[in-house]
């Protein structure tokens, strides 16, 4: 039996991520494995000496992932595996590209603050005019060039990247080691053509089709800090999408193609 480390003092919060942690490590390692039944919420309120709060909290946060099925009050029972890549390996193209095995790369075009355009001020929620930092970045998988960035962050964020090296890795690693919450994202996939700069990075013809993903990401707060329109060549770089009907929400992997 397992009991919690944590005192009864300690917020809810905290609990509930403890034992969602550990119901999330059973399933990850084969103790509970698809169809079994987890503990009751009885069993679950025993083993970790709280309330029911906190394990209520913890299972509804597995069965919106699409982990586990089952209403409240019932006995829950495992739907699916716990995701292999994390929201984080998908937002950093770096640690994305790190996890297939394939080098990553970056070529900064433009790191600038400028005042935001209506665009960039509605995604980031900030007034038209706004002091925003902007980098664009030619990104490569082993040195072949497959995507063109184009990021504004708040000034907040962003101010960061000044004393960076946007060369030579990854931006958001760099951004949360200075305290930046990057913990939510919504992606938009839509079809653009190449033409100008795009072009010219990507080394294709003027006209040649390419994926495009529009991301605003937030903190958890749910406040934006990051704009990004991101140009795929569709023949380097494939997205698959998961969904799990218990829960309705989605895993998007990016896949390389060789």
């Amino acid at each position: 039996m397992m009991t919690s480390s944590r005192s009864p003092t300690e917020p809810r919060a905290a609990l509930h991520r403890v034992i969602g942690d550990e119901l999330r490590a059973r399933i990850t390692d084969g103790r509970l494995p698809i169809g079994a039944p987890l503990p009751s919420e009885a069993e679950l309120c025993r083993e970790f000496s709280v309330s029911r709060g906190p394990v209520r909290q913890a299972l509804a946060a597995l069965r919106a992932e699409g982990i586990i099925a089952g209403s409240q009050g019932a006995v829950a029972h495992v739907v699916g595996s716990v995701p292999t890549q994390s929201m984080t390996s998908f937002l950093s193209f770096s640690e994305w590209a790190q996890s297939t095995h394939r080098r990553p790369g970056q070529r900064t075009v433009e790191l600038a603050r400028r005042a935001a355009n209506e665009e960039v001020a509605a995604a980031l929620s900030v007034p038209v005019g706004e002091t925003v930092v902007e980098i664009i970045r030619l990104r490569l998988l082993d040195d072949v060039p497959v995507m063109v960035e184009r990021t504004a962050f708040t000034l907040e964020a962003g101010r960061h990247l000044f004393d960076f090296d946007t060369d030579s890795g990854s931006i958001f690693a760099h951004l949360k080691g200075n305290g930046v919450e990057l913990v939510a994202a919504r992606h938009t996939f839509d079809a653009v053509t190449a033409a100008g700069l795009d072009a010219e990075l990507l080394e294709v013809p003027d006209c040649t089709p390419l994926l495009r993903e529009l991301r605003i990401t937030s903190t958890g707060a749910g406040v934006p800090v990051e704009y990004s329109d991101d140009r795929y060549l569709p023949g380097k770089v494939t997205f698959t999408i998961n969904n799990t009907a218990a829960s309705g929400g989605n895993v998007i992997r990016l896949i390389p193609e060789d």
